[in-house]
C-alpha cells in the first residue's frame, strides 16, 4: 500500500473518531467549558462538591431521621432516597477512587460532568420531603 493510500484510510477514520468525540460531548473539556451549564473548570469544581456535600448530608438526615421517627410510612422518602443514590453514583464513584488515590479517569469524569445536574435535582427533592 503506498503512502498516499494510507493516508486515504487513515483520514476517515481521524475524522469519524473526531466527529464522535464532538457529538458524544467529549471534547467538551478541550473547549474549556465544563458542564450542562458552560461553567469554567473552576466554577465546575466548586458545583460538584456542593453537590456532593449536599447530596451527603441528605444521605446522613435521612438516616438520622428513618431512626428517629415513628411513622411506618416512608416510601416517598425512601425511592427519593434511592433515586439519589442512583444519580450520585458517578460523583460517589470519583469521590471514592479520589480519596483513595486511584485513577478518576476520563471516562468517569465525563459521567461525573453529565449527572452532576441529576445528582443535585435529586437531592433537593429529598431536601424538601425531609421538610427544608
Amino acid at each position: 500500500m503506498t503512502v498516499r493510500n494510507l493516508n486515504l484510510v487513515i483520514l476517515p477514520g481521524l475524522m469519524l473518531m473526531w466527529v464522535t468525540l464532538m457529538l458524544s460531548g467529549c471534547g467538551t473539556p478541550f473547549f474549556g467549558s465544563y458542564g450542562a451549564k458552560g461553567q469554567s473548570k473552576e466554577e465546575f469544581t466548586h458545583y460538584v462538591e456542593g453537590v456532593f456535600k449536599l447530596q451527603n448530608s441528605m444521605t446522613s438526615e435521612i438516616m438520622d431521621y428513618l431512626e428517629t421517627d415513628d411513622k411506618s410510612n416512608h416510601d416517598d422518602l425512601l425511592k427519593a432516597e434511592q433515586h439519589m443514590q442512583e444519580a450520585c453514583a458517578p460523583l460517589n464513584e470519583y469521590a471514592s477512587r479520589e480519596s483513595e488515590g486511584l485513577d478518576t479517569g476520563l471516562f468517569l469524569s465525563r459521567r461525573v460532568e453529565q449527572s452532576a445536574i441529576d445528582c443535585e435535582q435529586a437531592a433537593q427533592k429529598v431536601k424538601l420531603l425531609l421538610g427544608h
